[in-house]
């Protein structure tokens, strides 16, 4: 089956616009960073996230697990990092802290999500999406695993209406991942019960970052110097200290606390000053 205006938009690796047209790469812009801590983890690692390089990798995750295409995996039990956005969001449906989480997905846009293995297939080796399709088989396949997909004629991308959805079907703990500190603040104010996750978010200037940090629970601090700087003074908690996590409000910190408590994983615990910043950083920070 032909898709009309078959292309994805991500921004990927230090906000490095890719544009994907029928599982094809055909732009790779400039990466905004020279280097960062997580690219050697990576299922494909990179050294540089130089043009050619960026093109590797995510070609890479077309062909292996059919990103941005109707081959696209949607279930997966594999953790990348220890405490990534959907490794959390994961823990948190596993152990019933959570019931609901508002995701976005290449090939089906804004979806609801109470799997946890559907978070993981979903969001765990996913970039920044912007634009997106709507594929049938993938649409099909994340409702099979329980997912409700917003809008299946366009994929559109509404966490805003994921939330109100979630909330309408009765789910009472719901998160959302969010990258647009203004969409963060209008769905706080509307849902004050939702816990945010503030993904994405290299490039945030000082004002965009102390929105989302207001509006937010959890919120990962990719390449971003302003979120260390105005998240780190706010955080309860950090997980990490490369890429780190910022819990910015007791219910966030008790859900990171609780994963450390349920982890059979060696773990080091201090109280000090936040942000508590590894050497080896994301370069620039931006």
């Amino acid at each position: 089956m032909t898709i009309k205006n078959d292309e994805h938009i991500l921004e990927a690796l230090g906000r490095c616009r890719v544009v994907i047209r029928e599982g094809k790469v055909i732009e790779v812009g400039e990466a905004q960073i020279t280097f960062c801590p997580l690219m050697k983890k990576m299922a494909y690692p990179l050294t540089a996230p130089d043009k050619k390089s960026v093109k590797a990798n995510i070609e890479y995750r077309i062909n292996t697990w059919g990103m941005c295409t109707p081959l696209r995996e949607v279930a997966d039990t594999r953790p990348f990092v220890g405490f990534g956005a959907s490794e959390i969001l994961s823990f948190g449906l596993t152990t019933g802290l959570l019931d609901a989480v508002v995701l976005a997905c290449d090939g089906a846009g804004t979806v609801i999500v109470t799997s946890p293995v559907l978070v993981q297939g979903i969001s765990g080796r996913m970039s920044g999406l912007v634009k997106t399709v709507p594929y049938k088989d993938v649409i099909r396949r994340i409702e099979e695993n329980g997912g409700i997909v917003i809008d299946k004629n366009n994929a559109s991308l509404d966490q805003s209406a994921g939330v109100a959805k979630a909330y309408s079907m009765g789910y009472k703990n719901v998160a959302v991942t969010i990258a647009i500190p203004a969409e963060a603040k209008k769905i706080r104010e509307k849902y004050p019960d939702v816990m945010i996750f503030g993904v994405h978010v290299t490039g945030l200037n000082r004002r965009e970052a102390e929105t989302l940090v207001a509006a937010g629970d959890l919120i990962t601090s990719c390449a971003s110097g302003t979120i260390r700087e105005v998240a780190g003074k706010k955080a309860l908690l950090q997980a990490g200290d490369a890429v780190p996590i910022f819990a910015v409000t007791k219910r966030a910190k008790e859900l990171i606390i609780e994963k450390v408590r349920q982890s059979d994983e060696q773990v080091f615990l201090k109280t000090t000053k936040l942000p508590m910043l590894s050497g080896q950083q994301p370069e620039p920070l931006i």
